[in-house]
């Protein structure tokens, strides 16, 4: 297990000397920001991030994410041309010494909440989900918390039309064939492709959502069995499907979980939630039998700290502060030590018994 911080470049509040100093930390989770969906990334800046990242003493192993044009996940036409970008994206970032990616095939939406602002009774805040809240949303004139600047009115409603009459099997189709596509550059780079489940991990505005159960990774892996073909392993989003059992989910896939999120959520009723400190008292996720779990049976790719609140009077994009996801960092590297010595102590007396 190497223990990553997400990063979001240099315009990032929380500089990479403090990133640093979060004891265990080896390296962090960024990505390419000035560059629209579907460009190549130029190798030059792969390596500069890569080097400011090595000057502060931090690997950059994990790339989060480079995103999926809208056209493949679409199947139009000109998809093909956007999945070669995609190829050499995969390419220079393995030049650049990636090892893993982590993407989405959501539609649309790569994460949705309905507050990101949940005030808890300390004072710190986190991002919460509603299906009141959800309900009470103009399906007319969407104004969505953390998108309003990512989409306006009518490009969102075009998107929206567009995917109007998509199954959950055109989707997965479509996943399919982007898969196919980039698996010959993976395996000529030597990256691993970690895709993260939806979230929330059921459908939403009418949209299909296609990773988020199990039988949906059973399907997945039967499709392309390519081993650089892999999952995020996303606590939160999984975790709020009250359908999914995590641990079990982690012993099942560990060797093809190339990347965990690991974070809390605390349960409100049976669709809301919110988000909370990542110890297992403080929520409905068990991170212990879920890192027991992976550990178990083989589990050898990096982890991140997730969402955590925002302490402390800290001012910092909406679960990405410096603090909680510091402590979160240290609590799960206590666990892994914990259950590492827990299965040697186990062993020991099996073998004293036997």
């Amino acid at each position: 297990m190497k223990m990553t911080f997400r990063w979001y470049g240099e315009k990032d509040c929380i500089p990479l000397n403090y990133i640093k100093q979060i004891q265990g930390m080896t390296g962090v989770v960024t990505a390419v920001y000035d560059e629209p969906v579907g460009a190549v990334w130029s190798l030059d800046k792969l390596l500069h991030m890569k080097k400011l990242c090595n000057d502060a003493g931090l690997e950059m192993e994990v790339i989060e994410s480079v995103p999926v044009h809208e056209d493949i996940k679409l199947g139009k036409p000109s998809r093909d041309k956007y999945i070669e970008a995609y190829r050499q994206n995969i390419i220079n970032c393995g030049k650049a010494g990636v090892k893993c990616i982590c993407y989405n095939f959501m539609p649309v939406f790569d994460w949705f909440r309905t507050n990101l602002y949940y005030k808890h009774s300390d004072g710190s805040t986190s991002l919460s989900y509603s299906e009141a809240d959800f309900c009470k949303l103009d399906r007319k004139n969407l104004r969505l918390p953390g998108w309003d600047e990512s989409y306006t009115p009518d490009e969102l409603n075009g998107l929206l039309k567009d995917y109007e009459g998509m199954t959950h099997e055109k989707l997965f189709e479509n996943f399919v064939y982007f898969l196919n596509g980039i698996m010959p550059a993976c395996d000529a780079a030597g990256v691993n492709m970690a895709v993260h489940p939806d979230d929330p991990p059921w459908d939403i505005f009418g949209l299909p959502r296609i990773v988020g159960r199990e039988e949906d990774y059973d399907r997945l892996f039967a499709a392309v069995p390519n081993p650089h073909n892999g999952i995020t392993f996303c606590t939160g989003s999984l975790g709020a499907g009250r359908f999914n059992d995590l641990p079990a989910m982690a012993a099942k896939y560990a060797k093809r979980i190339y990347f965990a999120h690991l974070r809390q959520l605390k349960y409100t009723s049976g669709t809301d939630f919110y988000e909370n400190g990542h110890q297992t008292a403080e929520g409905n996720v068990d991170i212990y039998s879920i890192v027991r779990a992976l550990e178990e049976n083989g589990f050898e790719g990096y982890l991140r700290p997730d969402h955590g609140r925002n302490v402390w009077g800290e001012d910092a994009k909406p679960g990405y502060g410096l603090f909680d996801r510091a402590m979160g960092a240290c609590y799960l590297q206590g666990i892994f030590e914990a259950v590492d010595k827990d299965i040697e102590k186990e062993n020991k007396n099996d073998t004293f018994q036997s």
